[in-house]
Order: structure tokens, then C-alpha cells, then sequence
């Protein structure tokens, strides 16, 4: 069964994932493009965030990031230098403790509601536990993303 208590627990995990994989980085190797389809270390943090405010939206919170989302939604194009509405590494970083900490506080009095189902018969929880998959899966491509921004180290081993 998902808890609000595993679902805080494995946020924070992510955004503790987050910070280590972007110790040292510049916002410029942060905009740093793969060779490859997909985007950069800035898109990804600022898309786990858009993200992040639909789960805040579900728990009746307010979102943090939305007045930056376009950029960073779902099929967006691909961030490769500064620009305008680009946001810095420094300030996404920020964010992404600001967005762990506004879930925790909407989780941990979401009580009885995490349980009530939708039109489709899913639990609140488990549209977000689909929701914290989603924020895993893009956690994950930061350790790619760093060495692609130019570092050449290990955070996570």
C-alpha cells in the first residue's frame, strides 16, 4: 500500500539525487545538449518540476513552478543555450528543495483522501506514486546528464 510516508520518503530521496548530481555544475554545462534525443540537464530538472506541480495540484496545493512551465512541459523543444524564460541551475536547485518540501507538507495532512478514487477507479496515491515513477525515471538521467555536461565522476555508485 502507498503512504504519504513512503511517497515523502522517496521525494526526498530524488531531490537529494538531484542536488549530488549537479554539485559543481555551471548553468552553462547545465544547458550542455546530448548527441542523442533527449535534452539537456536544465530541461529535465525544470520538466521533474512541471511535474511536481501536477502533484501538488492533486493534493490541493499550490503549484511552484508554473509561471516557468512552458518551457519545460512534456514535447517542449529542446533548451540549448540561455534565453528567455530559461531558468538557472542555481534557481531550478532551489526549486527542487522548495517543490520536496511543498509535497511533504500536502502529503503528511492528505490523511483519508490519498484513498479516494477517481472516475477510473485509481486511488490518489496511485496517481501520484505514477507521478514519483515519472520523477524517478528523469532523476535517473541526471547521472548521464552530468557526464555529458563535462564531469568525470561518480556521484552514485
Amino acid at each position: 500500500m502507498t503512504t504519504a510516508e513512503g511517497l515523502i520518503a522517496d521525494y526526498r530521496r530524488n531531490t537529494w539525487i538531484i542536488r549530488e548530481q549537479n554539485k559543481g555544475l555551471t548553468h552553462v554545462q547545465a544547458l550542455t545538449q546530448a548527441p542523442y534525443n533527449i535534452n539537456c540537464m536544465n530541461w529535465v530538472i525544470g520538466h521533474i518540476l512541471v511535474s511536481r506541480d501536477d502533484v501538488l495540484v492533486m493534493l490541493g496545493a499550490k503549484p511552484r513552478f508554473a509561471s516557468h512551465a512552458d518551457l519545460y512541459r512534456r514535447e517542449a523543444a529542446p533548451i540549448t543555450e540561455d534565453g528567455p524564460g530559461v531558468v538557472t541551475l542555481e534557481n531550478l536547485i532551489d526549486l527542487v528543495g522548495k517543490s520536496q518540501h511543498a509535497i511533504a507538507d500536502a502529503l503528511s495532512t492528505a490523511g483519508e483522501t490519498l484513498a479516494a478514487r477517481n472516475a477510473e477507479g485509481e486511488t490518489l496515491a496511485e496517481r501520484i506514486r505514477f507521478q514519483l515513477w515519472h520523477d524517478t525515471y528523469h532523476t535517473g538521467q541526471t547521472d548521464l546528464l552530468r557526464q555529458i555536461s563535462g564531469m568525470d565522476d561518480a556521484i552514485i555508485s
